[in-house]
């Protein structure tokens, strides 16, 4: 066994009483054969599932056995999900070898790589000063810096990050590709620019004063993606909504760009269109489509035209972003606008290949709270007389992002997650595929924005766990609460497993849209300043555990 193979299975089992040679060869095969998170959700279609998760079981994630490990202090509030690479090799600073690594990025700019069963922070860079947050929207902190979650690819050995610069006479933002071993830069970091056409003729510029990278970058067909939004609709005179792509090899911009509303004029001045999701990813499908929702253009409701203003959509966007390929826009999109009841506020997932006529599929719900199940290969367009969905479901209003499993009858899941509940949806697909609700959390109390994300474990069809992070209930307690609930369990309501603080979010102005990671016998959790790691308790902390509740 390597070295840092034997420290990991000492910090973890050799506290633990009564190990067996079983339980030794079992966790030292887990350890072997270790999960990577290495981009938001989990993958590119952003299913937020983990169905290689051997060591936590409905049976062992409870009040005595499960808890925090750990909390990391950072210098900034964190917005964006962890990431995490088994085995890295750290080349740099003092605590070289090979590490299980935790990567956090900050609204300070700083990445910081930190030890995924430990909690050391074994190397950090700051990378630049951040760009204050403009006035009236500093919900979220003073500085934006790395608001967006990376992406990492293994092959490169690079985690790809957007930071927000503090620049005259404006802000920028910056995509650099940092060495996974060292956080060195691996090629030249690209100042983001673009251009674009409005419908006069007139040359729309990019203007980093003006837009907001907050959906999670996607990394496919060798590119890295990034969308762009707005601060609180602050400037709808001069954002719009960008889709911007660069070679992930070189940082090279691709020739192409997609901004979503390009007409020259409007009623109220005002255009956005943006891509925001609450910070949910970009997602890809099989063609190599890049995949999103839309939010509100100019609030008279009389913008949209499906052409050269495209709001309120899901959109698929051609691997060059030369062409939008397909949309689906609700039929109240006027209402939507005039109203602000964002389609784009929350993300859009795409499910793994499904059997039947119909394999390929989506699922998208907003602030109107209903959410969409789309066929991906066919959208759906837009008619005012009716939405030509495959159905539409009740979720309440959704600041937030589905996730996917597959349970142990071999048949699909989706879960929802607006309001304060989390459903599952079991998925039938023939003879067309529907949504039928079989489940619910109890409420998670919040008192911000509705809705909030969650992610699923399994291993395999087995033993699956519902994930959630609600968020903070007030100014007075900003603490968010991470759950687990178990989706087998017998009635409707879904028995809650654990539930316990994961961090603080004091920035109450603005919604927290943290998103539990698991991976290999771990949760993790970012919040403001810190990283709280939950698992498996030691054998004496479960005895404590224990005492306390009886």
């Amino acid at each position: 066994m390597r070295q840092p193979l034997r420290a990991m299975f000492n910090h973890k089992l050799a506290t633990r009483a009564g190990l067996v040679s079983t339980l030794f060869l079992t966790q030292v095969c887990v350890l072997l054969a270790q999960t990577a998170v290495t981009t938001y959700h989990n993958d590119n279609y952003r299913t937020g599932m983990n169905s290689t998760e051997t060591v936590l079981t409905q049976a062992n994630v409870n009040a005595s056995q499960f808890g925090l490990l750990a909390t990391v202090k950072v210098d900034a509030q964190v917005e964006a999900q962890p990431l995490m690479v088994p085995n890295v090799n750290i080349t740099a600073g003092s605590n070289q070898g090979v590490h299980n690594v935790v990567y956090v990025v900050t609204d300070n700019n700083t990445v910081y790589m930190i030890d995924a069963v430990a909690g050391t922070i074994l190397l950090s860079r700051h990378i630049a000063t951040p760009a204050p947050a403009p006035a009236g929207c500093k919900g979220n902190g003073d500085d934006l810096g790395i608001t967006s979650t990376p992406v990492i690819d293994t092959t490169r050995n690079a985690i790809y990050v957007m930071t927000y610069v503090k620049a005259t006479p404006n802000p920028n933002y910056v995509l650099h590709a940092l060495n996974l071993s060292n956080l060195r830069d691996q090629t030249t970091p690209v100042t983001v620019t673009a251009s674009h056409t409005l419908t006069d003729g007139s040359t729309f510029d990019f203007n980093g004063l003006y837009q907001r990278q907050r959906p999670a970058l996607l990394e496919a067909n060798g590119n890295i993606y990034a969308g762009f939004g707005s601060f609180c609709d602050l400037f709808g005179n001069n954002s719009r909504g960008w889709l911007l792509g660069w070679s992930a090899s070189t940082l090279t911009p691709l020739g192409s760009n997609q901004l979503f509303d390009s007409l020259a004029t409007s009623p109220d001045n005002f255009f956005l269109a943006s891509i925001w999701m609450s910070g949910y990813g970009l997602a890809a499908d099989d063609s190599g489509n890049v995949v999103f929702v839309t939010a509100n253009a100019d609030k008279t409701g009389t913008n949209y035209n499906g052409v050269t203003a495209i709001e309120e959509s899901a959109i698929e966007v051609s691997s060059d972003l030369s062409t939008v390929v397909d949309l689906f826009t609700p039929s109240d999109w006027p209402s939507l606008d005039e109203h602000d009841l964002d389609f784009g506020s929350g993300g859009l997932m795409i499910l793994p290949d499904q059997p039947g006529s119909t394999p390929h599929l989506a699922v998208a719900a907003g602030k109107n709270a209903t959410m969409f199940l789309m066929n991906e290969d066919n959208l759906g367009g837009y008619s005012s007389s009716g939405n030509n969905v495959l159905g539409s479901y009740q979720v309440g209003a959704c600041w937030c992002g589905e996730s996917y499993y597959v349970d142990t009858d071999g048949i699909a899941r989706v879960v929802s997650s607006g309001a304060t509940k989390a459903e599952v949806w079991k998925l039938a697909t023939s003879p067309s595929p529907a949504l039928t609700l079989t489940k619910q959390s109890p409420v998670l109390a919040t008192g911000q924005n509705s809705g909030f994300f969650t992610s699923v474990s399994s291993n395999g069809n087995s033993n699956p766990i519902i994930w959630a992070l609600s968020r903070p209930v007030s100014k007075t307690s900003p603490g968010m609460t991470l759950y687990a609930f178990n989706p087998d369990s017998t009635g409707r309501t879904m028995t809650t497993l654990f539930s316990g603080t994961a961090g603080t979010w004091p920035n109450y102005g603005g919604d927290s849209n943290q998103v539990p990671i698991i991976a290999n016998g771990m949760v993790y959790v970012a919040s403001y300043k810190q990283l709280d790691i939950f698992g498996l308790l030691p054998q004496s902390a479960r005895k404590k555990a224990q005492k306390r509740s009886k």
